[in-house]
């Protein structure tokens, strides 16, 4: 990674009055005069015109339209977020803000969407960065000038890829700083924005913002649920890509599990949309075992956990559970058919008109009757429930609502989510597992160590639902007959 120049530009609006700063090791003491002449000059014409507008441009307007008419007369402030420091001066990759992609389509950092009151509505703005200044030497002497980490969009041409006006990010804490009248902001994101409104903006104002954000995404509209879709199918074909694997990753680690799964995700995808969870033998019992450092061991079980994050940032969320050598034992078999079963009550639970929790409720009395059959708690199954004491072995929550966040919606208020309703177009996971733990003793010795999760995602449509994820086999011997097949 080079390091010859100084990646400090810290003022850019007034950089050209003040001396270039170098890295304190640079192997470059400074800038000559003719150096920056030479610099200025001599670059081709790049900007970039006849661009036609995202695919969801006119559906982020229909969502600026309603944000708009939820708090008519209000000024709105909605940041992606900043680059975040790794170390020193390496930064992690950005991933824009819910809020702010949502809204705007666009993932670039420091950006800041503004809705500005009318008095029929609002004027969107949207802020950003515009490109690196060729003639104070940002370009190439920034470590984000365009010639360090790539070009920006200029702002004319965001103007024409998102249907917004485009201004200059800089300049707007200080237009912040002189706005009257009532301002929301999403909090979180930006702390210069943030700061800039500090006299301006009430926590419990601003909270209500980002509720009806979350709210606002719980009915997912046809462009979501395509990429949902497109999420889901890579994600199938990162599951194919591990199982052809699981000979290389028994003779290393759950890293094997983890980088095959990655490289999938980066190839069709932006990103994973979680941390992968690639948790082999008792580490399937942690519910988020995302060290992914332990044996892979023919005879154990591996649970994998994980979803493509598309381009536009949508993500999928699957679990299956596989034998590593590509048969069930029968003993965990019997568990897994168990959650399979559970998982099919639960599925079938999903419908429009019925209660978030109905599904939920569903799995968990089937697995509560598979533990008491078993004898691994005492009846009848109504106690059981009525103390929760099943959730021993079962843990979590059977589902939640899945877009542009893993656990999307999740700032929704209680009874428009888990005490709400479900309704055609929003889609969530179905995912009940059993986990006994290495270190129960209230279960058989042959029971510790095994953890089983299946889960799908599960779209509500008029009729019932749809398993988006239904390119993964589920059931016991469908998977062992998927793997064998993959295996060759």
């Amino acid at each position: 990674m080079s390091d010859e120049l100084n990646p400090a530009v810290t003022d850019e609006a007034t950089e050209a009055e003040e001396p270039i700063k170098q890295r304190k090791n640079g192997l470059y003491p400074g800038v000559s005069d003719e150096l920056a002449e030479n610099m200025r000059s001599g670059w081709a014409d790049t900007e970039l015109r006849d661009l036609e507008p995202i695919a969801q441009a006119a559906d982020t307007a229909r969502r600026r339209a309603a944000l708009s008419a939820r708090f008519p007369g209000e000024r709105l402030v909605i940041p992606a977020g900043n680059l975040k420091t790794r170390s020193n001066d390496t930064e992690y990759a950005f991933r824009a803000a819910t809020e702010y992609a949502y809204l705007t389509g666009n993932q670039t950092e420091d950006g800041v969407l503004v809705l500005e009151p009318t008095a029929d509505g609002h004027h969107a703005t949207i802020y950003m960065l515009p490109r690196s200044d060729r003639e104070n030497g940002e370009f190439w002497l920034s470590g984000q000038g365009e010639l360090w980490v790539g070009r920006r969009h200029s702002l004319t041409e965001s103007e024409a890829l998102y249907g917004i006006p485009a201004a200059d990010v800089r300049e707007l804490a200080d237009t912040l700083r002189e706005a009257t009248g009532p301002v929301r902001v999403v909090r979180g994101h930006d702390a210069a924005i943030e700061a800039a409104l500090t006299d301006k903006v009430t926590a419990e104002r601003d909270e209500e913002l980002r509720v009806f954000l979350s709210e606002a995404r719980l009915v997912k509209d046809e462009f979501e649920i395509g990429e949902l879709q497109k999420a889901v199918d890579s994600t199938v074909r990162g599951f194919e890509d591990v199982v052809k694997v699981l000979d290389k990753a028994e003779a290393t680690s759950e890293r094997y599990i983890e980088g095959t799964f990655f490289l999938r995700a980066r190839v069709e995808g932006n990103d994973i949309g979680y941390g992968s969870i690639c948790a082999s033998g008792a580490h399937a019992c942690t519910l988020h075992w995302v060290r992914n450092d332990g044996p892979v061991r023919s005879g154990d079980l591996l649970l994998l956990d994980a979803g493509v994050e598309t381009h536009t940032l949508y993500t999928a969320d699957v679990t299956r559970t596989l034998p590593v050598d590509g048969t069930y034992t029968d003993l965990q078999r019997k568990i897994y058919d168990a959650v399979y079963e559970a998982q099919e009550a639960g599925i079938a639970a999903v419908k429009p008109g019925a209660k978030f929790r109905d599904f939920h409720d569903a799995s968990q009395r089937v697995l509560t009757e598979k533990l008491v059959e078993w004898g691994l708690v005492e009846g009848p199954v109504e106690r059981v429930l009525e103390l929760g004491l099943q959730r021993r072995w079962t843990l979590h929550g059977t589902g939640h609502m899945l877009g542009m966040d893993v656990h999307d919606c999740a700032v929704a208020r209680t009874e428009a989510y888990v005490d709400g309703t479900l309704e055609p177009g929003m889609v969530l996971t179905v995912e009940p597992g059993l986990y006994f733990q290495a270190d129960d003793l209230t279960v058989p010795e042959e029971y510790r160590g095994i953890g089983v999760r299946i889960e799908d995602d599960i779209l509500v449509t008029a009729e019932g639902n749809r398993n988006l994820s239904a390119g993964l086999p589920r059931r016991s011997d469908e998977v062992e007959a998927w793997m064998a097949s993959l295996k060759g």
